[in-house]
């Protein structure tokens, strides 16, 4: 027996009035990052970038923002303040008890959200008058000076602020997560040129038919192990016994389940170690030091250093974030206000013990398999001699917002359904009794 049929979600009149300002929103995103910002020679700082960026945080950052900062584009910095200012007070939370009280509480939340829109405008500020200060290092100014950095802060930080404003208003008022989805956009837009160039690789016999499509079938076995470890989960089962409420309200006893994700932490370790380990890349970039240099080849994609140390640090990143985001305290002490026990383990600290168990378990495959989606294609694309690489972070970003998004739409088409189908349902009914 099958479930429901989805309907067509351009068919749901609410669904349809979402997807079209959701697509909206991201076509001005997108046009608005192909705007130049004034005074910047923008071919002088794209040749910079396909030349010397690659492998530091220039190349990462122009990735998430769809090459927009290759371009000096008004949008240049993108949605990447507000994500930074974001993770900023979620971490925060781990560390202050005040933060981490407010996040708890409904008006707590909106006061950090609050805070969050603030961190972005300082952030935006300092990003875009290191912008300025870096167009003008790379000769891309023709009158550098005073006025020109003036005006490239107050160009990209309303950039950066029109950007953050649209991405809430996706996620108010359309479908799907606009931040999400904004970085998605801009990694897919970054994705077309390179396989057009393996499409004309094709024709001139640099690439042969049988190679592409192995790789194709390689890259769509990556993708569905990725889609498979996303929505993969460990089920802690949940027993919550009967209770009497008062009034002779009575609730029943419950069986439930806590869902660990296998990739609890998603694509944040590998964010994170990709952040320390271009480093060395970046300040060599501006210094001449031999040790610098030296330090920036060990590091460089494709020595034994790097792959080792990125591996390290991705596990190391997935157990820091996954203890973050997720206290068995907390979860052990929900249970046992509600009532609710995990069969055959005490409530209180005995359940925190085994959560904490089973999350450190689950973990380490997690940890395992965000190393391997992130070293995978350095080998792969290196195998097949294309000339684009799709990245550990570009897959799971693309396939867990796209996941996520399709949920979204999936739910509000089942709403509908439903909804249409219990008032035909009580009309029908409600007739049947008139003729009784």
């Amino acid at each position: 027996m099958t479930g429901p049929r989805i309907p067509n979600p351009f068919a749901v009149p609410e669904l349809k009035e979402k997807l079209l300002f959701t697509l909206l929103c991201l076509a001005i995103y997108r046009l608005g990052a192909h705007i130049a910002t004034p005074g910047v020679n923008v071919q002088v700082l794209a040749d910079f970038m396909a030349n010397q960026a690659s492998g530091t945080l220039f190349g990462v950052y122009d990735m998430f923002v769809g090459g927009g900062l290759s371009r000096a584009t008004v949008l240049a910095l993108g949605i990447m303040p507000y994500i930074s200012a974001s993770i900023m007070f979620q971490l925060g939370g781990a560390v202050f008890p005040t933060i981490d009280k407010l996040q708890k509480e409904e008006e707590g939340r909106k006061k950090i959200t609050q805070w969050t829109r603030y961190l972005t405008v300082a952030l935006s500020l300092g990003q875009a008058y290191g912008f300025a200060i870096f167009a003008e290092g790379q000769g891309a100014v023709a009158s550098p000076g005073l006025g020109f950095r003036a005006l490239t802060v107050l160009t990209l930080t309303t950039g950066a602020i029109f950007v953050m404003w649209l991405g809430e208003q996706i996620t108010e008022r359309g479908i799907g997560n606009g931040m999400s989805l904004m970085i998605f956009f801009s990694i897919m837009e970054g994705m077309w040129p390179g396989i057009f160039r393996t499409l004309d690789f094709v024709q001139t016999g640099v690439i042969n038919l049988p190679r592409l499509f192995v790789l194709g079938g390689v890259m769509a076995a990556v993708i569905a192990s990725v889609v498979a470890i996303t929505v993969a989960a460990r089920r802690i089962p949940i027993q919550i016994p009967r209770k009497v409420m008062g009034r002779g309200r009575i609730r029943e006893g419950q069986k439930t389940f806590i869902p660990i994700r296998i990739n609890s932490a998603g694509v944040m370790p590998i964010i994170f170690a990709q952040a320390l380990i271009i480093v060395p890349g970046t300040i060599a970039t501006f210094s001449n030091q031999p040790w610098l240099q030296a330090m920036s080849e060990a590091f460089r994609p494709g020595s034994g250093i790097y792959y080792v140390t990125y591996a390290l640090l991705i596990i190391f990143f997935t157990y820091f974030y996954t203890s973050i985001i997720f206290n068995p305290v907390d979860i052990a002490e929900n249970l046992k206000k509600q009532g609710g026990f995990v069969p055959g383990v005490k409530p209180g600290a005995a359940t925190a013990d085994y959560v904490d168990e089973v999350l450190s378990r689950v973990t380490l495959p997690g940890s395992v398999f965000l190393t391997i989606i992130a070293l995978l294609p350095f080998f792969i694309f290196r195998a097949f001699n294309v000339p684009f690489q799709f990245g550990g972070t570009a897959l799971l970003i693309i396939v867990g917002v796209a996941l996520d998004t399709w949920v979204q739409i999936q739910q509000h088409a089942q709403l509908r359904h439903y909804d249409d189908f219990m008032k035909h349902g009580r009309v029908k009914f409600r007739g049947r009794r008139r003729y009784m």
